[in-house]
């Protein structure tokens, strides 16, 4: 296994949206063991695919902030069926929007299903910590960050901030 880097906005590989997974073969579970490993070492309870340059619809996720057991679930084309309510996640933060947190408005719950890591159906119904986990990642699958759901005005700021310390080095 092995820590694979974390791509950051503004980099442009993170709008993309994936490309669904069509085979669960031997590779792919080492994506998965790389993905576990690297977000764990970062830390977060959540990784995209996408967020480690892979163009696949595949995030893995750990709602346990204690993150003493280390076992984490697995989703392959997840898609969220339904959801309901509505909760503010509050500082809400993400691995590739570093050094910036903020309130976003989620849905309260949600039913997501997808295939297991080894490719069986499952569906999983969440709210709190785990129904947040499951938009931020599924969104990062459709090419959106967190800075996308908050006002244009915050954005605006953090993106000003970031270009500007790129224009520094």
């Amino acid at each position: 296994m092995s820590i694979l880097d974390i791509l950051t906005f503004p980099d442009r590989f993170l709008l993309n949206p994936t490309r669904p997974i069509e085979n669960v073969d031997g590779d792919l579970q080492n994506r998965i063991n790389d993905m576990a490993e690297t977000m764990y070492a970062a830390p977060g309870v959540g990784l995209a695919a996408i967020q480690v340059g892979i163009d696949q619809s595949l995030i893995i996720f750990d709602a346990d902030t204690e993150q003493k057991n280390g076992v984490y679930r697995v989703l392959l084309n997840p898609k969220i069926v339904e959801s309901h309510g509505e909760i503010i996640s509050e500082d809400e933060g993400c691995l590739s929007v570093p050094d910036f947190r903020s309130n976003v408005r989620r849905a309260r719950s949600v039913l997501v299903e997808g295939l297991d890591r080894d490719g069986n159906p499952v569906s999983i119904e969440a709210d709190g910590l785990l129904s947040i986990v499951l938009q931020h990642e599924i969104d990062h699958l459709q090419g959106k960050l967190f800075i996308d759901r908050i006002s244009s005005l915050k954005r605006n700021l953090y993106r000003k901030r970031i270009q500007k310390s790129l224009n520094k080095s």
